[in-house]
């Protein structure tokens, strides 16, 4: 599997004696023992919310194709400078890929497999798949879209083809650093997991998350970055499951150095805060980058649905051998799914075109540092 930037999968340790060898393998790699000048420079890495194709977004996937297939590509052209700019993009894939074209949107969704391809394009390196509709069409959907993942050269995380992928941390390289991207769900929508697969779709368990995360560092990873499919749909401040496990989790150490470095959130349909948290970035979610017109809880069209954000952060090396990674910059930069011409926007710079939007900018921003982040130093990015 290899993208546009390295990804393999590693054994996580504790489950097979064999997953020693991988992790001094990982370490090696890494660069643990690597002289101090070839770790002095840092790395960049995004992030972005739930990729969400209904039924119009497909179609018009169908229309930029205009050869009878689908073409993503053109749907994130206009962010496709910041995901590729960055040394490493991490995306939420919400649904499950169809077969034969056999593709639908809610209320049970199976997309275009292009779309991975698409994301490739656009210069994403791994997506995190653990969702609640990542059973949609079972164990075969997600069978079929880590496959497509797969052929793309799209890393991901959440999901599983077998119990012993289930038992793998994905790494990405990013820049000198080594990132494992783990990813986990609040549920799935009632399906419940197969008796034969229970490890298909990985869910929210504290303790779980923690020993998997400390096993991605024995397994090699510089950086430890977590998506969790969480929170209360179309509310704007995070719930309290989100800010207890963000609390725990962040608290998390090993020798005081923190299991976890970043956290992403998705699930919710809108954009919520980010926030510092016992010294570590939680965004509590980022709202959809793609999705249909979207309608809230009350049945009424909410355009808050169409609204995200980009999350960006500048990763300097350790001061010290055994520290962590430390976040030097921290931004969020405002996106808008635009459902007339079906086209991802990078608010800020379509306002430097002259687009109005400054009233979508405002809302995104005071929800984002609704909860005191600007004084740790969030800043909106261009």
């Amino acid at each position: 599997m290899i993208g546009r930037r390295q990804h393999m999968a590693l054994a996580l340790t504790a489950v097979l004696t064999a997953a020693a060898a991988c992790q001094n393998h990982g370490r090696e790699e890494a660069g643990h023992a690597a002289p101090s000048g070839s770790r002095s420079r840092g790395f960049t890495l995004v992030a972005t919310g739930d990729v969400l194709p209904h039924t119009s977004v497909i179609d018009r996937a169908a229309y930029d194709s205009g050869e009878g297939g689908y073409d993503f590509r053109p749907m994130l052209s206009g962010v496709q400078p910041v995901i590729a700019g960055a040394d490493l993009a991490l995306c939420h894939m919400e649904t499950v890929y169809g077969a034969q074209g056999e593709y639908s949107g809610y209320p049970a969704f199976k997309s275009p497999p292009q779309i991975a391809q698409g994301l490739v394009a656009t210069g994403y390196d791994g997506c995190s798949t653990a969702s609640n509709h990542a059973l949609d069409d079972g164990v075969e959907g997600i069978r079929r879209t880590l496959d497509a993942m797969d052929q793309a050269g799209l890393g991901h995380a959440g999901t599983a083809r077998s119990e012993a992928e289930s038992r793998s941390v994905t790494i990405l390289k990013a820049g000198p650093a080594k990132v494992a991207h783990l990813a986990y769900t609040f549920g799935t929508n009632g399906t419940p997991l197969p008796l034969a697969q229970p490890w298909a779709v990985h869910l929210i368990d504290e303790r779980r998350m923690i020993a998997d995360a400390r096993a991605a560092r024995e397994a090699g990873a510089d950086v430890v970055v977590v998506s969790v499919h969480w929170g209360t749909e179309w509310q704007d401040a995070p719930d309290g499951l989100q800010l207890g496990l963000a609390q725990r989790l962040t608290a998390a150490t090993t020798d005081g150095r923190p299991d976890i470095d970043l956290i992403l959130g998705t699930h919710a349909h809108v954009p919520q805060a980010y926030e510092k948290v016992n010294g570590t970035w939680v965004i509590y979610g980022m709202g959809d980058q793609i999705a249909g017109q979207m309608y809230n809880g009350q049945g009424v069209r909410d355009p808050r649905g169409n609204e995200s954000t980009i999350g960006r952060f500048t990763f300097a090396p350790p001061v010290r051998p055994g520290a962590r990674w430390q976040v030097t910059k921290a931004e969020f930069i405002p996106q808008l799914y635009d459902l007339d011409v079906g086209r991802v926007v990078d608010v800020n710079r379509a306002i430097d075109d002259g687009a109005d939007l400054e009233g979508v900018r405002d809302r995104i921003r005071d929800v984002v540092l609704s909860r005191g982040a600007a004084k740790d130093g969030l800043v909106m990015g261009e």
